[in-house]
């Protein structure tokens, strides 16, 4: 599976928040001018997509409605798409995705994996554009069907889910989300899953789940990656007991794609294309991979 969404070596996803408060960058890019300018500059830098996201989901953000999000996410989507530049739309509102595809969105970045919104499903499919499902847990299971509500996929710092085998439990429950969208008229083709690294998971399960990427990988679609500045990495570099700030872990994220490229990922979701671009191209050369596809 995973044909459709497969390409020339790994793919380099750029990170554009066009919010008042991610962890690493809020506020930065919220202008639509300011917004484009640093797209632009991460298509320079060597993304092959820009992923643009209107909501922060770091520990203890705060919803944003519906409007305001759309309204961050297209104008900026529109312009990039008028260029040629492929975009994904990181949203877990349908009418977002919607809105966002319009104007020209090539992929949906859904962090919730589906699970948040359940028209999310009957978008992509009429769209028939890859969907990005990621593994995050809500930190209360619910007895019975139904759709989770987005305040079930909010959480706070520290808090993380209970796991026996984090890589089993993950794969399982990203193939439940995989079943649902498929059930919903998704091409399976169409699908890429993320296994959600700091997404109430503990550090530890973190490197578990990067340790796990073969069984990961052996559930036969294409995986991603999002490892950027993230706070497990800031503990690992951490300095008389304080963490290492966002901006001083882009080395270890470069380090982490490289890893997961040699792996066989189908692509890194970063903040900085240009150091993981070149960590990536050492990692195909050691393992003779060069130009090859993965996924």
């Amino acid at each position: 599976m995973g044909g459709a969404v497969t390409g020339s070596g790994v793919k380099i996803l750029g990170v554009v928040n066009v919010t008042a408060d991610s962890f690493s960058d809020g506020g930065k890019f919220l202008d639509v001018d300011a917004a484009l300018a640093h797209a632009r500059k991460l298509v320079a830098d060597g993304a092959d997509i820009v992923d643009i996201g209107g909501e922060s989901t770091r520990p203890g953000a705060h919803r944003v409605d519906e409007e305001t999000e759309a309204g961050r996410v297209v104008p900026v989507i529109a312009e990039l798409a008028r260029a040629g530049v492929p975009v994904s739309v990181d949203t877990m509102r349908s009418g977002v995705a919607a809105a966002a595809i319009e104007a020209g969105a090539a992929y949906v970045n859904d962090v919730s994996g589906g699970r948040a919104d359940p028209q999310m499903a009957k978008v992509v499919a009429a769209a028939d554009l890859p969907w990005i499902l990621m593994h995050w847990r809500p930190l209360t299971e619910r007895a019975g069907a139904g759709p989770y509500g987005p305040e079930d996929f909010t959480h706070r710092a520290g808090q993380t889910g209970a796991y026996r085998d984090v890589v089993g439990e993950v794969s399982g429950e990203l193939l439940a989300q995989v079943d649902s969208a498929v059930a919903a008229g998704v091409d399976p083709d169409r699908l890429i899953l993320d296994p959600g690294l700091g997404f109430a998971k503990s550090a530890e399960h973190n490197w578990e789940l990067l340790r796990g990427l073969p069984t990961l990988l052996g559930l036969g679609f294409p995986v991603l990656v999002g490892a950027s500045r993230k706070r497990f990495l800031g503990s690992l570099l951490a300095e008389h007991g304080e963490d290492r700030p966002p901006a001083g872990r882009e080395i270890a994220t470069a380090a982490v794609s490289a890893l997961a490229a040699a792996a066989g990922v189908w692509g890194v979701r970063v903040h900085d294309p240009a150091a993981s671009r070149d960590a990536i191209a050492v990692a195909q050369a050691w393992t003779g991979a060069e130009g090859e596809g993965h996924g």
